[in-house]
């Protein structure tokens, strides 16, 4: 049996792993193609790499034995240009085609950026996803430097918060009029651009640039903005196009099935080129999480080497921190808003049908798990006590019954 993987993200990791939790026997191999030459490492961690509190060694994802103790070969630097599901080969980018029996698609997402007038005449201009980005970024950037990021959602903020204290100035620009508005709605999304910009951190948004002219960006508002350093970091697209050619099913995303499978014979997908289907709010959409990716990617490898393995009840969530302020989210947010504020947090609940559907908390994130536990489970909410629960997330206000239920789950 052969297995080959595109990718070493978390996607991937979780497939080598899935694998060889039913396939033991190392001359069955795995090959893992990756455009990046870097070992798998954890792409959030980019942020605090260009703040200097983590290294490219602690950013690892799994030790530095873990492809030789799983039987793996890592093609590094080399991009699949094709994939050919009749003959079961791939084609790299240098010409060498390499055959599978099973292969799992986890190719993530590329940055997104749009045809802005004269953005050929930036010099120092940076996407921020991965770390050879993080890398350029920090090798351009000193204390004296204007930095200029379009795009404030999820990347555009931890870019930011990587560059406080690092540069003169940061400005944010985005064409939403909120902030972090695939996580947040307008109450929370405000909160949280007061506190950054109490950070020194300046934003302009409902606005987008017209054109740049080397480093003036001339809004369309009218106002220019001086910088020396460009981050783009307006919106990313999933990396679907050689998956799409073999005949797999994409609409946004990689449509698979519970198993992971693309109904493509012998080939699976997981990660943030895929679509998940969020139990939340009853859509297909994508879900671009590490956790998720590396779950949908132990599921495909499971089911690759012969076992059975479903991939369900997902919803997506979020954990940051922003200069000292931490946001943590899951779900979706519709129905009846419940609120419970005290000095050191903001929680605000969606309650539906009897059902907690979302949250967002800005401040103290211990235990929210368990709101997640709620919604993944679709606990009904007059099994617990759901008004201490707002107030304090502790174990006594679920019951017995959901207790033990919790414990089966971890």
């Amino acid at each position: 049996m052969k297995y080959v993987i595109i990718g070493n993200g978390a996607a991937a990791v979780g497939t080598v792993e899935g694998i060889r939790s039913i396939d033991t026997n190392k001359e069955n191999t795995i090959t893992i193609i990756s455009s990046e030459k870097h070992h798998t490492y954890a792409r959030p961690l980019i942020s605090y790499y260009l703040q200097g509190k983590t290294d490219p060694e602690r950013m690892k994802y799994r030790p530095d034995d873990f492809y030789e103790k799983n039987g793996c070969t890592l093609v590094a630097g080399r991009t699949v240009n094709k994939i050919y599901a009749s003959s079961k080969t791939v084609l790299l980018d240098d010409g060498t085609e390499i055959g599978y029996d099973r292969l799992c698609y986890c190719t993530g997402s590329r940055p997104f950026v749009p045809p802005f007038a004269g953005l050929d005449t930036v010099d120092k201009k940076f996407p921020f996803m991965t770390l050879d980005d993080a890398e350029a970024l920090a090798g351009s950037v000193t204390k004296d430097s204007d930095v200029f990021i379009m795009g404030a959602g999820l990347i555009g903020l931890k870019c930011a918060e990587g560059l406080y204290g690092r540069a003169k100035s940061i400005t944010v620009a985005d064409l939403s009029p909120l902030i972090l508005s695939s996580i947040l709605e307008e109450n929370t999304s405000r909160m949280v651009r007061a506190h950054l910009e109490n950070k020194g951190i300046r934003f302009l948004l409902g606005d987008t640039v017209e054109a740049f002219n080397g480093n003036t960006a001339k809004m369309k508002s009218g106002i220019e903005v001086k910088y020396d350093i460009l981050v783009l970091a307006v919106g990313v697209r999933p990396n679907t196009a050689v998956i799409a050619e073999c005949g797999a099913k994409v609409n946004r995303g990689v449509q698979t099935d519970n198993k992971m499978f693309t109904g493509v014979d012998g080939i699976y997908a997981a990660g943030d080129c895929t679509e998940t289907f969020d139990i939340s709010c009853g859509q297909s959409r994508i879900l671009a999480l590490m956790p998720n990716a590396y779950m949908q990617g132990e599921c495909a490898g499971v089911n690759m080497a012969g076992g059975s393995k479903d991939f369900e009840n997902a919803v997506p969530m979020n954990a940051i921190g922003l200069i000292g302020l931490e946001i943590s989210t899951a779900g979706s947010y519709c129905g009846t808003v419940c609120e419970k504020k005290d000095d050191d947090c903001y929680r605000r609940f969606y309650c539906e049908n009897g059902l907690l559907k979302g949250y967002i908390i800005l401040g103290d994130p211990c235990r929210t798990g368990i709101y997640t536990f709620l919604i993944r489970n679709r606990i009904p909410l007059d099994s617990v006590d759901f008004e201490s629960l707002m107030a304090d997330p502790c174990l006594s206000a679920l019951g017995d019954d959901n207790c033990k239920c919790l414990e089966s789950v971890v």
